[in-house]
């Protein structure tokens, strides 16, 4: 039996089809070698020298031990999990059906566990004085636009009852069904998690993406498959949503991944550039002369 792999052009055996979280990656050959989703997130980290540890989104239908409910780091998911990557924070937090006090009501619309707001189509685009006191973040032209875009999101749905991110050094053996990953850089390393994206892909234009959405969605609803409508084997750049602008670095960026591309990039890691041509994805700057200057 042959199966595709969506989105990379390849077409390969079953037995060489990811299941759940371990992937049988392949280099060369008949080389093979089985990863879990901590050592694939452990790679990346040492790899691309990220500062701050990964992240894996999964869900449960109970309440992990030794999990953080979300408000008990911050109200706020995308703050949360920023907080959660610089190990200031519990290594662990969820959210689920009765995470209401406390919590972002955007946040848990954007993760399936509440209905969208029906007034945030004004409150995201111009405002309406009967609304929010006509408070506005002016991000979209109109509400129309608002409300096409939700439509373009399809349903959002859970991974379970209880949705939980953890550091992917602390998950649990054996591991859960992890769905996505989040890693937090500087411009530098994010681009560079970006082009190993593309490493043995086809398509220049979808591997990698900057969506509109609050920055929870890029985090973990995109690359989650949480969002019925968001592209399949994608990774997520961002976030675009300025209004998280104030609680986090200027000089961060963050990417999620899908499991299955998360393992991928990891088993692709000694053939590409990031270990062919160190120099090259992380070059010795000229102290005297300005990164983006253009000089080399």
């Amino acid at each position: 039996m042959v199966w595709d792999v969506e989105g990379s052009g390849r077409r390969v055996s079953k037995d060489r089809c990811i299941r759940n979280t371990r992937w049988e990656l392949f280099r060369t050959g008949d080389y093979m070698a089985e990863i879990s989703i901590k050592e694939a997130g452990q790679r990346l980290a040492t790899a691309f020298h990220l500062a701050a540890r990964p992240l894996a989104v999964y869900g449960s239908e109970t309440i992990p031990a030794g999990v953080a409910h979300l408000p008990e780091v911050n109200r706020c998911l995308a703050v949360s999990l920023y907080r959660m990557a610089s190990r200031r924070e519990s290594p662990a937090i969820y959210v689920g059906p009765d995470s209401k006090e406390g919590c972002c009501i955007g946040g848990l619309a954007h993760t399936g566990f509440q209905r969208e707001p029906d007034d945030i189509k004004w409150f995201v685009s111009t405002g309406k004085s009967d609304v929010r006191g006509g408070a506005a973040e002016y991000l979209k032209s109109g509400p129309e636009v608002v409300e096409a875009c939700f439509r373009a999101l399809g349903k959002v749905t859970p991974p379970g009852k209880y949705l939980v991110v953890q550091a992917c050094e602390a998950l649990p053996d054996p591991e859960p069904e992890i769905r996505s990953i989040c890693c937090f850089g500087t411009a530098e390393q994010i681009r560079n998690m970006a082009a190993l994206v593309h490493f043995n892909r086809t398509d220049p234009f979808t591997p990698v993406i900057v969506p509109w959405g609050p920055s929870c969605s890029t985090f973990i609803t995109y690359p989650a498959g949480m969002t019925e409508k968001a592209p399949k084997n994608t990774a997520f750049m961002g976030p675009q949503d300025p209004t998280q602008n104030h609680t986090l670095p200027p000089d961060m960026m963050a990417i999620g991944i899908p499991a299955a591309v998360a393992g991928e990039m990891a088993g692709n890691l000694d053939a590409s550039f990031v270990i062919k041509r160190p120099n090259v994805a992380f070059p010795r700057r000229n102290t005297e002369v300005q990164p983006g200057t253009g000089e080399s």
